[in-house]
């Protein structure tokens, strides 16, 4: 048993629910192994039921693990019907993962089981890492910064910011990746202004700062890893400004420990900007959990709750952006340990290895 179903087993207890249903397919993944695009899951104390249709059968029975498998052809139809022969009085559910069309499907089907929204409770089921999930996310870093170094000397003056990210999602699926995390980020000059300025058909020019967001997927589990670079000779602003964010960056990562507050964290690199008089240009939460979502929870921001826990994976990514100029923004993942964090992203972010020739 993981750390979600031991969260889960006690979230019935706390809730007194008979069971929770799954309709996200992240959360439907990580409790029984489906990799498939429908099915829901019912999740009670002493059995799971997984539900899906005729296309997935076959899938199912493959992948399936710790669930009884039955196929419906009629969705809701299938799930009351399962819920009925468990027993089931009160429901929890996804509340963010139901659309409202389901739920009154459901609640008219159902008229005598009591269904309970989940909101933050369920967030936090996949929070806590298990190694051989780090170990995917691990891969898919390798996977990503191989192909960044791929990508590096196509960096140059001339080029279009989309043949840089086109190039770069191309190589990381050549690298072993199943795609990118997500469409990558090329923002050069002004355009890294915008956190996130898809890659557009900009050239880049010498003497600019280019944003590069990317990562990559591996057995479901994603990376996130932000870069910097210069192209050319950086002027005195250009480097005051990334060095600003590098320190804050670092100030963060230093104090990512258990029983540390997600409120702290990011006060920690949101204060040394501050400072700096550039608190109006840094407007994101500094990081944010990863896994099979590319963004999940933990969140890192003045408006996160909780605090650290060992097993956590999330992002640290302060950023400045200033309209008309330009920006810098620098992202590391970082696994909590038992004493501290572990930075499991390696791509330097110092400036140094950063100034590309123009």
């Amino acid at each position: 048993m993981n750390s979600g179903q031991k969260y889960l087993r006690s979230l019935l207890r706390r809730k007194s629910l008979d069971a929770v249903l799954f309709w996200s397919l992240e959360n439907i993944r990580y409790l029984c192994g489906f990799t498939g695009s429908e099915g829901v899951l019912i999740y009670a104390e002493e059995e799971m039921i997984f539900l899906s249709d005729s296309r997935y059968e076959e899938q199912a029975r493959d992948e399936v693990r710790g669930a009884v498998f039955r196929k419906f052809k009629k969705k809701i139809e299938g799930i009351a019907r399962s819920l009925r022969s468990l027993g089931v009085k009160r429901l929890g559910f996804e509340a963010s993962a139901l659309s409202w069309e389901s739920y009154r499907a459901l609640k008219e089907r159902l008229p005598r089981i009591n269904l309970v929204p989940l909101v933050g409770q369920i967030a936090l089921l996949r929070a806590r890492k298990e190694p051989e999930e780090v170990e995917k996310i691990r891969r898919a870093i390798a996977i990503a910064s191989e192909a960044f170094q791929d990508t590096l000397p196509r960096l140059k003056p001339g080029v279009r910011e989309k043949t840089v990210g086109d190039f770069l999602e191309f190589r990381m699926k050549r690298r072993g990746g199943e795609s990118s995390s997500f469409p990558v980020i090329v923002a050069s000059g002004v355009r890294a202004a915008l956190p996130h300025g898809r890659a557009s058909a900009k050239g880049i020019e010498k003497g600019e700062m280019v944003i590069i967001d990317f990562g990559a997927r591996h057995e479901g589990y994603h990376s996130d890893e932000t870069k910097t670079v210069i192209v050319g000779k950086p002027e005195s602003r250009q480097r005051k400004v990334y060095d600003l964010v590098r320190k804050a960056q670092e100030g963060a990562i230093r104090a990512v420990r258990p029983g540390e507050s997600f409120r702290r964290i990011d006060n920690a690199a949101r204060e040394v900007i501050d400072r700096a008089g550039y608190g109006k240009f840094f407007g994101h939460g500094t990081g944010h959990g990863i896994g099979l979502a590319v963004h999940e929870a933990p969140t890192v921001s003045p408006r996160g709750s909780g605090v650290a826990e060992e097993g956590m994976v999330f992002s640290i990514e302060p950023g400045v952006y200033i309209p008309g100029w330009g920006g810098v923004r620098l992202e590391d993942l970082v696994l909590v340990t038992d004493r501290g964090s572990e930075v499991l992203t390696y791509l330097s972010k110092d400036l140094k290895d950063n100034i590309l020739k123009g």
